[in-house]
């Protein structure tokens, strides 16, 4: 009986609830965005069964501890380089050509997963633990040791990031986001920080100058073709673009705009945006619940982010301590993207609402990044909360 009540306080029931209310609120947003008559189907009943298989992957990786997860870390790396490797080799039965990328591996009776949304929870152990082996070989710090772990972080995402940024940008922002949390933490000098991302900064800033006003600059010197600028310019400007590239965003800020305080109530959306249940989720939301039901999820979000930051600055262990932050990162920028390409505040990438938009790659990959989460808490929770003198101990020696 107490061994049981144990392991129920070590379970964290908040990040369960958060999870369940997410799941609620994907469901009910689902069915409206499927119910404009485009799509055959249920994705309602394929989202439920995408929930039941992350909570099977949650249970697995509860299982492993930081130790286990660590020692895994670059097998799980191997193992998702040679996946996105095989998305470029892979026969076309396989691996299909779907709007000019091949982003999925099509398994017969399974169905298709996008190995990408995989790749970058595996990223986050890989670089948690380079950061954790540095430091144990490289006790005094320097700056050429910082200079070298920021070496080290650089160039195992490159190799996943260079294989994603081919045909997925909106994938490859999340690992540039996860690798830049990352690094702001990982205890590197600013010395080192600021010079490389304020020339970054410039660079970024000189392309959208040139994307923007000189663009027959890109094309003649960069071989850029025109149609790679319509993304910006329908971002700019969607209602000069409605008939194209800004369809969406335009028919997001309509529907959006039309849900003003309360919204049109549930299933009563009258605004049709293409694929509306998957990347523009938060558009039928904001349509048929407004403005309160906008904030709502919002605020749901920043509970969960604020959940995470609790369990990183709690744990005692560094390694647990890194991939909180990158999982942060990645949901973070999940939303702050997500939302943002829909009421025009930044362009359209192509990124999922975590735990919200229909996908199963997508859902399964942040499921794995919790059931993360949920280790750390079950299996440290004795010393994060410094009720285990003889554990403390044992860690610091």
């Amino acid at each position: 009986m107490n061994k049981s009540i144990k392991v129920a306080e070590r379970f964290d029931w908040t990040l369960c609830l958060l999870l369940f209310i997410f799941f609620i609120i994907s469901c009910f947003a689902i069915y409206s965005g499927q119910g404009s008559g485009q799509y055959e189907g249920n994705f309602v009943l394929s989202q439920i069964k995408n929930y039941a298989v992350g909570i099977a992957i949650i249970g697995v990786v509860m299982y492993f501890d930081s130790e286990q997860i660590k020692k895994l870390s670059w097998i799980l790396y191997g193992i998702g380089v040679v996946l996105l490797i095989g998305l470029f080799v892979a026969p076309l039965d396989l691996v299909p050509n779907i709007k000019g990328a091949r982003l999925w591996y099509r398994i017969p009776f399974l169905g298709s997963f996008q190995p990408s949304e995989f790749v970058k929870v595996f990223l986050i152990i890989t670089l948690s633990r380079v950061i954790v082996t540095h430091y144990e070989k490289y006790v005094v710090k320097t700056l050429k040791t910082d200079f070298f772990l920021l070496l080290k972080l650089g160039a195992v995402t490159s190799v996943p990031l260079g294989l994603i940024i081919i045909d997925d940008l909106g994938t490859a922002l999340v690992i540039i986001a996860i690798l830049t949390g990352i690094i702001l933490v990982s205890g590197i000098s600013w010395k080192i920080i600021v010079p490389i991302y304020g020339l970054g900064g410039i660079f970024a800033g000189i392309v959208l100058y040139l994307v923007i006003w000189a663009p027959d600059i890109l094309q003649k010197y960069l071989k850029v073709e025109t149609y790679q600028f319509f993304r910006i310019y329908s971002w700019l400007d969607p209602a000069g673009h409605k008939q194209g590239a800004g369809l969406q965003l335009y028919k997001s800020l309509q529907a959006i705009g039309s849900g003003l305080l309360t919204g049109k109530g549930f299933s009563e959306r009258q605004v049709y945006i293409p694929d509306s249940h998957t990347d523009f989720i938060f558009s039928v939301i904001g349509e048929e619940y407004g403005f309160i039901g906008g904030s709502i999820v919002i605020s749901l979000f920043f509970l969960l982010i604020y959940h995470l930051t609790k369990t990183a600055l709690e744990t005692q262990d560094p390694f647990n301590t890194y991939i909180c932050v990158g999982i942060i990162c990645m949901i973070t920028f999940h939303v702050f993207q997500n939302i943002g390409m829909t009421i025009q505040v930044l362009p359209i990438t192509g990124i999922p609402l975590p735990f919200i938009s229909y996908g199963g790659s997508s859902l399964m990959g942040n499921m794995m990044a919790m059931g993360l989460v949920f280790s750390i808490r079950y299996h440290h929770k004795s010393y994060m909360f410094a009720n285990d003198s003889k554990y403390v101990a044992k860690k610091a020696n």
